[in-house]
């Protein structure tokens, strides 16, 4: 009889494997933080347990698979991230900043409960990740654990995704005494690298710290990660445009009414899936260099770019 291999993991096998991982894990780790407040244990559960495509835990997991890291070792770092990300759409929801009524086709957490709640389930979404990386759990190396907490507070903060939205804002003419910056690609890319590339450079530099990377290795993620993280943007973009809010789970057309500069509105539609395609192939090249090991991330560039939602 002949031995056969199994059947490669498909990546919705794939993403579907860790985003149910992690959504167990944030249940879990909400539940054991005990908020004082039953209301923000519920509001915080809204806010992270909705659903979701779980991308950013998905990109810690594989990258750290990529050096031989198991998936229940990188799960608290993916979490973490997730963490991050579900807070800063429960504030980027709120009236003073896109105002939405809809978020993963569910009412917004403010919509839900009220503003000064979302804001504290935001805040304390944002402080379990840097609890969730300063535990051993994390990595065994006190070391690493320093790394991935300075890591992500520099992702998400004034130099990263934060920073990045306060652009955004300054985009849509927020600031009076700021005037209104005159939309170029330059402008909108480096705003964007900001806004949404952060964390996604960030799951990707978690996996490379968790797997102990050598330099090279780290700057073919990083490499990788850019490429996606633009990616994920003009995809956002199309679907703004092109989308329907009932599939997309959120409002579209905002951008446009906000008067917001686009990849989209500067490239046009036929020019912005023409540099999609070619960040899917950057995406690719840039991960050559670990073979079929990388097969899942590699397929994971065309889902961003093509993606319904």
């Amino acid at each position: 009889m002949t031995d056969t291999a199994p059947p490669a993991e498909t990546l919705a096998d794939a993403l579907a494997r860790c985003a149910e991982a992690v959504a167990v894990e944030l249940d879990r780790v909400i539940a054991r933080a005990q908020p004082v407040s039953d209301r923000l244990m519920r509001a915080m559960r809204h806010a992270a347990l909705a659903g979701g495509k779980r991308l950013r835990p998905f990109l810690v997991i594989e990258s750290a698979a990529l050096f031989g890291v198991p998936m229940p070792r990188a799960l608290p770092a993916a979490t973490a991230l997730e963490c991050v990300h579900c807070y800063s759409l429960v504030h980027d929801d709120l009236p003073a900043m896109d105002n939405d009524d809809l978020r993963r086709g569910q009412p917004t957490v403010h919509r839900a409960y009220d503003e000064a709640t979302a804001i504290l389930a935001g805040d304390a979404l944002l402080t379990l990740a840097f609890e969730l990386l300063a535990e051993p759990a994390a990595d065994p190396d006190p070391a690493v654990r320093i790394a991935l907490v300075a890591a992500l507070a520099r992702a998400a903060g004034g130099e990263g995704m934060v920073g990045g939205q306060m652009l955004d804002l300054a985009a849509e003419g927020r600031f009076a005494d700021a005037g209104r910056p005159a939309p170029d690609l330059s402008g909108v890319a480096r705003l964007q690298e900001l806004k949404t590339g952060a964390l996604l450079r960030q799951a990707c530099a978690a996996g490379a710290l968790l797997g102990r990377a050598s330099p090279a290795e780290a700057a073919d993620l990083h490499s990788y990660s850019q490429a996606i993280g633009r990616a994920f943007q003009i995809a956002d973009d199309l679907l703004d445009v092109e989308g329907d809010a009932v599939a997309v789970g959120k409002a579209v057309g905002k951008d446009s009414a906000a008067g917001k500069a686009t990849f989209v509105e500067l490239l046009g539609v036929a020019g912005a899936r023409a540099e999609l395609a070619k960040l899917v192939e950057q995406a690719h090249a840039a991960l050559a260099g670990f073979g079929t090991r990388a097969t899942l991330l590699q397929e994971a560039a065309r889902f961003i770019a093509e993606r319904r939602n």
